[in-house]
């Protein structure tokens, strides 16, 4: 945790939105930046992060079996070890988002308001640091959810906490949910300007953001805390959720670099040509005639749409590539889609009635349709052809929402893990350490093992040992 401290020393030094007038200071220094500029880096940072397929990284496309590599395939494989992918993973959610949100934070209780200030400022700073709540929320679950037990209390504080010691996940996660609920009560205003890149700092849409992110967290305990989850299910549900496409939390990505999207980056800008549609996901629609083939994928030189098996390395002509919004610079960055909330409301339906299961699956659906501009006869006729099983409703929300999460990786990984389905096959090539299985956590970073020894040993411990295989907490089935 030392090394997080100095990059984030170093993220903070050297980005500065602000201009100043004052020779004496210098531009690029810490005292400059301004708590609504740590905001902006750290949501293109969380963004960057969930939607890039950069394999240091964010390899979950591949886990789940979305898209395949043609040429290096160490990570379709599940070899996250030779590239680091574990420690990609705590730089780019430990440094970039979170210690810079802290800073954030800091500015703001540090912040003296001036004499017109004063009036709204209370406010003005309540709304600030709800938003910074949900965002550090928001990204502490994408952790846990990956890791299990994690850096928590002890985390952020690099001078007190040099070497801070593992919390668990459900302790985590109850917190986490405390803050949430905090953090909706002190909305208001709009406490962040444009550089608030999500929302503008509108509060009404943070609240909405907030309870869908409240519903979230529920969903994810749903096995391991029922009581809990089915209680905080209904307060996000009664606040009010994400209804539409409109209230997605998306980061509008630009033309000019560095700020198109992560995907034009990796697959265009890098040079890199090599990412393959999946077998697995395209045998899948195929199968089920689903008309976000054609949004997914591009056909072959043939005019087919061929899937390469996981993997397995290949020639790129012979299989489809990604459709044409990964090559496209201003795709927009998702964080939490209507959709994914459109199957948490399925889901809690189905395990707690709060409302008709059959008719949120189906708006469910329609929502990934529309998502992806499917016409609205085509998605009437797929629903028809695939309704809602009863009797089976994990294998139903569990597969819809995996085709449906398509260019959500991790968030398609989540209900992989809690409902079962789909079905995945762990690829022949597979390393030994998968034990024939798709992987359900990633190992802690080999830096946490060096540096962080002993508090690393105790984790691994406590959760049943540091594997691919180890189950989260939440992973009950």
């Amino acid at each position: 945790m030392k090394k997080i401290g100095i990059i984030s020393l170093l993220i903070i030094l050297f980005f500065n939105s602000c201009s100043t007038d004052d020779i004496n200071k210098d531009p690029n220094s810490a005292y400059t930046t301004t708590a609504e500029s740590l905001v902006s880096y750290a949501e293109k940072a969380l963004s960057d992060y969930n939607n890039t397929p950069n394999v240091n990284t964010n390899n979950f496309r591949l886990l789940m079996q979305y898209w395949q590599e043609t040429t290096y395939v160490s990570e379709s494989n599940y070899n996250f070890v030779n590239r680091n992918v574990a420690d990609g993973v705590w730089n780019e959610n430990y440094v970039k988002v979170l210690n810079n949100l802290q800073k954030a934070r800091e500015i703001i209780n540090a912040y003296s308001p001036s004499p017109s200030e004063i009036s709204t400022w209370d406010a003005k700073k309540k709304g600030q640091l709800a938003i910074i709540d949900l965002l550090m929320v928001y990204t502490y679950q994408t952790i846990v959810d990956t890791f299990g037990d994690v850096p928590y209390s002890q985390s952020l504080q690099l001078v007190k906490y040099p070497l801070p010691v593992y919390d668990k996940g459900a302790d985590i996660y109850v917190d986490l949910i405390k803050k949430t609920q905090e953090a909706l009560t002190n909305l208001n205003g709009n406490p962040f300007g444009d550089g608030e890149y999500f929302y503008k700092g509108n509060s009404g849409k943070w609240k909405v953001f907030g309870n869908s992110l409240l519903l979230k967290l529920s969903i994810g305990i749903a096995d391991s805390n029922p009581t809990l989850a089915q209680q905080i299910a209904q307060v996000a549900i009664s606040g009010g959720v994400m209804m539409s496409s409109a209230d997605g939390c998306q980061l509008p990505y630009q033309s000019a670099s560095p700020n198109f999207n992560p995907l034009y980056s990796e697959l265009v800008a890098s040079g890199r040509d090599d990412f393959i549609a999946a077998e697995t996901l395209v045998d899948y629609m195929i199968n089920t005639n689903d008309p976000r083939i054609s949004s997914y994928y591009q056909k072959n030189k043939d005019g087919v749409y061929v899937g390469q098996q996981p993997g397995k390395a290949g020639l790129i002509d012979v299989f489809s590539r990604i459709g044409t919004f990964a090559y496209t610079r201003t795709t927009p960055g998702t964080i939490l889609s209507y959709t994914e909330v459109a199957f948490y409301k399925a889901e809690a339906a189905a395990r707690w009635n709060t409302g008709n299961a059959a008719i949120e699956y189906e708006n469910a659906v329609r929502a990934s349709m529309k998502e992806w501009n499917i016409a609205d006869d085509l998605a009437v006729s797929y629903i028809a052809a695939h309704p809602y099983d009863n009797s089976n409703w994990k294998k139903s929300v569990g597969e819809q929402a995996w085709v449906s999460m398509f260019n959500q990786g991790l968030t398609s990984w989540n209900f992989y893990r809690r409902l079962d389905y789909p079905v995945l096959i762990a690829p022949e090539t597979a390393i030994s350490n998968a034990g024939g299985k798709v992987p359900v956590r990633l190992q802690y970073p080999g830096r946490e093992q060096t540096t962080n020894g002993t508090n690393w040993s105790a984790a691994s411990a406590a959760i049943g040992g540091d594997r691919l295989t180890t189950k989260l907490f939440w992973d009950k089935n």
